[in-house]
């Protein structure tokens, strides 16, 4: 472990700086959780809404990854997310999330309802430009160190 000149150690900076990016993340994931219940409860329910409804779920389940585990780089969040959106899709081909949502209104929130393979690139594109926008923030934080 070495010493800044402030006397902090590289470690300790190491922690605050995966603290500060779960609280982003946190912040952001709060965000995108409020904009996705308006676009699903208060727009019409149209193919626009629905492209972007898949694309805010791929964000949180992104956001949601770096909240629990913020050390994990952008390649390996996104291919978790990446994987998880494709799970819950492929997952909606049993019918489970249909009929669980028909009791349970909110289930249909985190796993769907029907499957769609359009769903699938959306969440694969979201997936991918929001590892790239992490990667690029991350870059641009080390520069400023």
């Amino acid at each position: 472990m070495t010493t800044s000149p402030a006397g902090s150690s590289t470690l300790a900076a190491g922690r605050g700086g995966m603290r500060g990016r779960r609280l982003l993340a946190l912040g952001l994931l709060a965000a995108v959780v409020v904009a996705g219940l308006v676009v699903h409860g208060a727009l019409p329910d149209v193919a626009a809404t629905d492209i972007a409804g898949d694309a805010l779920y791929a964000v949180a389940a992104y956001l949601a990854i770096v909240v629990v585990a913020p050390r994990l780089g952008p390649l390996v969040v996104g291919v978790i997310a990446a994987a998880w959106c494709v799970g819950v899709e492929l997952f909606q081909l049993t019918g489970l999330p249909l009929a669980w949502g028909a009791v349970f209104t909110p289930a249909m929130l985190m796993f769907g309802t029907v499957f769609d393979p359009r769903d699938l690139a959306v969440y694969l594109v979201t997936v991918a430009i929001a590892a790239g926008v992490d990667a690029s923030v991350r870059a641009v934080r080390r520069s400023r160190r």
